[in-house]
């Protein structure tokens, strides 16, 4: 009430004036000076020049501000009130002029004015805090208000300002699991599960606003401030035995450990297990409790002991005869909430049927020349690594850490338990056979192997380099090679195909194309002498007539194939000897000269598309190891070859045969 208390002088003294039309205690001619209006509003942050009201005074009087006015806020120029500063309605919400009328120093009549400052939406909220980290437990309930809206509220300095509130993610998918209660509550509340293995911590952006429509012409202002929400692990799951054969991060398809020990033995040392030894984590990984282990049944005699802290499985007594043991192991967390069980089972077997060998019959081992003492033995197959030289049983693990290993032939090497090492310094080259002897501590069996251990004056090169006298080739070397041999090859196969092309491709457009696409050329014959009698010419063929094919003769009766030794000419009359080729073969008789030939073709014609005729000429007293040789000349002028093979002929025409030439597009073949 201190405040509204101190209002009500200046707020009733002009209600007092208006009723009264004057002060208490004065009188009727003493109402010398008044103002329009006792109350003035303006709003605040209002640079305002202009008078905020006049004032009148009768003559012979004037008026000055009074003591109890707002100091430094008003000025009194030509009997007009003015405001010299910017008002603030957070500062101030009301300011007081106090005008004194006075008559000299006598003070006549005091007037009251009172200026109202209007709030408006001048400020921006403001969150109590920039960061803001808060910790939720990964076992909080969906729908729990994990912050209250009391500790995430801004703050507006303006009057009667709505604040609205949105939350952003920043971690992605962050806003699945958290929301405002509403909005304009800013408490935080749960909307999913929260897993602390998936989502350890969540960022995101609060932001306040002093309007809510963002289209709205009036002045809007915002705060915005950091959220962070740390997840915390909760105890939800029980320890797990390693390795899970199947876990999605809630549970574990646990482990079962299998062993072998030998009968009539004790081992001193844990018992080597499968898949691993005994070994369990809290499935909270986050709390990580540690584990405390115990045998809740299935130890008959008090064979087995378990270390509470490591989970070792070691044996305190033998066992005498074959038996299985089934192991139930409790696994705990140090705080005793939660536990696991799981299965180890033990099966004790006679150690008589699996002896101790050697994983080779014979080993290779070498030295470089000039090795000092004490050198380890390289492996010959792999010079880069140690010679291990290991003997076990292979169904009793356990036995294999209890073997020793003795050299019994040979004082140049020793053994350091698996790796064999020099006494000495290697001097000259050569080759030692070395025995080895291993020994059971536990079993006390043995078994031998011999070591070959080559001295040599380097190493051996190792795999994936190649040697070539002094010189070593790395696997790069080798690549490049390889490389460039292969291009060789590749330009020898492009060649090939090149030659091969250039002499067959007539035969593989044959082939290929087919016959109907390639038209024969007219007038051409792969051998002259079988053209018909009315076409044979030795003239240039340059510039041939084209004339119609004749009719193929029918062969005669009984003849079946075209490959007949007696074939049937195209005509029966004989064809005219100017017409006959100088540089063809003549016919002859069986008695005649040994350089007599015989044609072994008909002269039918071949299918249409493969042009002209083929003849094959042989003579009779060729002998079986005679070479043959085929001859593909498509551009030879057969004019030259013709004299050639007409010398001595009765019928030589060399007017005819100095004409005759073949187009390169014929193909001629002769034997």
């Amino acid at each position: 009430m201190g405040a509204p208390a101190l209002l009500w002088p200046p707020l009733l003294l002009p209600l007092l004036l208006v009723l009264f039309g004057q002060p208490p205690g004065t009188s009727a001619q003493d109402q010398v000076c008044s103002v329009n209006t006792p109350v003035v509003r303006i709003e605040e942050n209002s640079s305002i020049s202009e008078p905020l009201l006049n004032i009148s005074v009768s003559d012979g009087l004037h008026v000055t501000l009074g003591s109890g006015s707002t100091p430094s806020t008003f000025k009194i120029a030509g009997n007009q009130l003015f405001l010299i500063v910017t008002p603030d309605h957070e500062e101030n919400s009301m300011l007081e002029a106090v005008l004194e009328c006075k008559r000299g120093n006598e003070v006549v009549t005091t007037l009251f004015v009172t200026v109202i400052i209007l709030d408006i939406n001048d400020n921006s909220p403001e969150f109590p805090f920039t960061t803001k980290e808060y910790n939720v437990s990964e076992d909080t309930r969906v729908g729990t208000v994990v912050i209250p809206g009391t500790e995430l509220a801004a703050e507006d300095a303006d009057e009667d300002d709505t604040l609205y509130y949105t939350l952003q993610e920043v971690t992605p998918n962050a806003s699945s699991f958290f929301s405002l209660v509403g909005l304009t509550n800013p408490a935080l509340t749960l909307s999913r599960t929260l897993d602390f293995y998936k989502n350890q911590n969540m960022t995101f952006r609060l932001l306040a606003q002093d309007t809510w429509n963002a289209d709205s012409t009036e002045p809007s202002h915002t705060a915005t401030a950091t959220l962070i929400v740390n997840v915390l692990p909760a105890d939800l799951r029980t320890p797990w035995f390693l390795p899970c054969s199947f876990s999605d991060g809630y549970f574990c398809i646990q482990a079962q450990y299998r062993g072998v020990v030998p009968t009539g033995l004790l081992l001193s040392s844990p018992l080597i297990l499968s898949p691993g030894p005994i070994y369990a984590v809290d499935g909270d990984q986050g709390i990580n409790q540690p584990i405390i282990y115990s045998i809740m049944a299935g130890n008959t005699d008090d064979t087995f002991i378990i270390d509470e802290k490591s989970g070792n499985l070691t044996m305190s007594k033998s066992i005498p005869s074959p038996m299985t043991f089934t192991l139930l192991v409790r696994a705990d967390q140090d705080d005793r909430a939660r536990y696991s069980v799981t299965q180890a089972i033990v099966e004790a077997r006679d150690v008589s049927g699996n002896p101790l060998q050697f994983s080779q019959s014979r080993y290779h081992g070498t030295v470089v020349l000039g090795s000092e003492a004490n050198t380890a033995v390289k492996d010959r197959t792999s010079p880069s690594e140690t010679l291990r030289i290991q003997a076990q049983y292979s169904d009793f693990p356990d036995l294999n850490s209890n073997i020793t290993y003795q050299i019994i032939n040979s004082s140049d090497f020793r053994m350091d338990k698996d790796i064999m090492l020099t006494t000495k310094a290697m001097k000259e080259t050569g080759v030692f056979y070395v025995q080895v002897e291993a020994t059971s501590t536990v079993t006390n069996d043995t078994a031998t192997t011999v070591v070959e251990i080559q001295v040599s004056e380097q190493e051996a090169p190792s795999t994936g380099e190649g040697a070539m006298g002094d010189h070593k080739f790395s696997t790069v070397d080798m690549a490049v090679l390889g490389g460039v041999l292969g291009a060789l090859l590749l330009l020898a196969l492009i060649g090939l195909v090149i030659l091969i092309h250039k002499h067959y491709r007539y035969r593989f457009n044959c082939c290929c194309k087919g016959k109907a696409k390639v038209p024969p050329p007219q007038n051409s014959y792969d051998n002259l002498t079988f053209l018909p009698d009315h076409k044979t010419s030795w003239s240039s063929t340059s510039n041939p007539q084209p004339q119609p094919d004749p009719e193929p003769s029918q062969p005669p009766s009984g003849s079946h194939s075209p490959m007949s030794s007696s074939p049937t000419p195209p005509s029966s009359a004989p064809p005219s000897p100017e017409l006959r080729a100088s540089g063809s073969p003549k016919t002859v008789q069986a008695g005649d000269s040994p350089s007599a030939v015989k044609s072994i073709l008909t002269k039918e014609r071949r299918p249409e598309g493969e042009g002209g005729y083929k003849a094959v000429w042989f003579g009779k007293d060729i002998r079986e190891d005679a070479d043959v040789v085929v001859l593909n000349e498509p551009t030879a002028d057969l004019g030259s070859a013709s004299a050639t093979e007409s010398e001595g002929s009765d019928d030589d025409e060399p007017n005819q045969k100095k004409g005759l030439h073949l187009g390169a597009d014929i193909d001629h073949t002769y034997i």
